[in-house]
């Protein structure tokens, strides 16, 4: 399971990287595995808010589907389209093009509350 040290992961298996002010939003390798083969992503639209905690996209696997919740609150600036035709590279590079969403956030402290790499590691179960 890979988990990067240079982002920030909520138990619920989102993971950010934070630039300026710009959150960049996806979900963990150990989530897309533990969905398996996506087959679907539901997008939030640009300029919807949200509160930390909120649902805001939508994926769909084989076997489930499963909410994915703003880490952080923000205004939705940016969608990654290409999720559209190509669900998948969520499963091929969760932490690279498989990135879902990018908000402006409101309140950076927010990631006060998220856990580093070492933290969320601890967090998932091992097979």
């Amino acid at each position: 399971m890979a988990v990067p040290q240079d982002l920030f992961y909520t138990k619920t298996h989102e993971w950010i990287s934070l630039n300026e002010g710009i959150a960049t939003v996806g979900i963990t390798d150990f989530a897309q595995n533990q969905l398996s083969d996506l087959a679907f992503v539901e997008l939030p639209e640009v300029g919807i808010e949200f509160q930390a905690g909120d649902e805001a996209a939508v994926v769909e696997s084989v076997k489930a589907a499963s909410d994915i919740y703003a880490p952080v609150a923000g205004e939705v600036v940016e969608v990654n389209d290409k999720l559209e035709d190509t669900p998948e590279l969520v499963n091929n590079d969760p932490f690279g093009k498989g990135w879902l969403f990018k908000l402006k956030v409101s309140d950076e402290s927010g990631v006060d509350d998220m856990y580093d790499a070492d933290s969320y590691e601890e967090l998932c179960p091992s097979d």
